[in-house]
């Protein structure tokens, strides 16, 4: 900043405090305008910043409904295909008609598809590197916050407890067993058993997720499930 004032002749004490104060005056004009232009440069950046994260979690919570949907009905098919398998081992039912119910309730075989969303977090990133975070509502930017440590809690959450609920390397034996026609009613029944849990913990998740989500963004949940599933 640059402030220059042409020469006036100071022939009293009178000139001297008017050419002072004139100095004065444009010291803090140049000042005012300065703190004006870094000032709207700020809310500008916060804006942009803000409509960046706002279509960032909107599309988030799409893509978490739309992975509710899915998980919610593998997790209501696989209860099914648990419940009749739990009857007819109950029942000591032949393999025969196991396979025969088995085949009838999953027709297409039995795998577990859980989905989980990619909770894109790009738009947060860059708004606190580049500082603009700072200059958002402080309101505003603690719904924000509180929406992004959500998405990070959960998938670690997650990440934590499917090892704890599911056998890798026994689901993929006896789902070969069944394939070749070597049928262990029982360790099916287990097999099943464990994917119900693991769809139903991923279930849990997504909602408590969805929760958190529209707590701290009301309105940003989408219209209906239908309406996901449609596009």
């Amino acid at each position: 900043m640059h402030v220059e004032l042409s020469k006036l002749p100071m022939d009293s004490f009178k000139d001297l405090v008017k050419h002072y104060l004139m100095i004065v005056l444009g010291i803090l004009t140049a000042l005012g305008l300065e703190a004006w232009i870094e000032h709207a440069h700020q809310q500008h950046a916060a804006q942009a910043a803000s409509a960046q994260i706002d279509a960032e979690i909107s599309q988030n919570r799409v893509e978490i409904q739309r992975m509710q949907a899915h998980d919610s009905e593998r997790m209501q098919s696989l209860q099914k295909l648990r419940d009749i398998l739990l009857n007819d081992v109950k029942t000591n039912a032949s393999n025969a008609v196991i396979s025969q119910h088995i085949h009838d309730a999953a027709p297409d075989g039995i795998y577990l598809d859980w989905r989980w969303p990619v909770l894109r977090h790009e738009a947060w990133d860059v708004a606190v590197a580049n500082q603009s975070a700072s200059w958002i509502d402080n309101d505003q930017l603690h719904r924000y916050a509180s929406v992004y440590a959500a998405q990070s809690a959960s998938t670690a959450i997650l990440s934590e407890d499917i090892p704890k609920l599911i056998d890798g390397p026994k689901m993929i034996d006896t789902t070969l067993d069944l394939q070749t026609d070597n049928l262990q009613p029982r360790e099916l029944l287990h097999v099943v058993n464990q994917m119900v849990w693991v769809t139903s913990e991923v279930t849990h998740n997504l909602d408590n997720l969805a929760k958190r989500v529209d707590a701290a963004m009301p309105g940003v949940a989408p219209a209906s499930a239908s309406t996901i599933a449609a596009h």
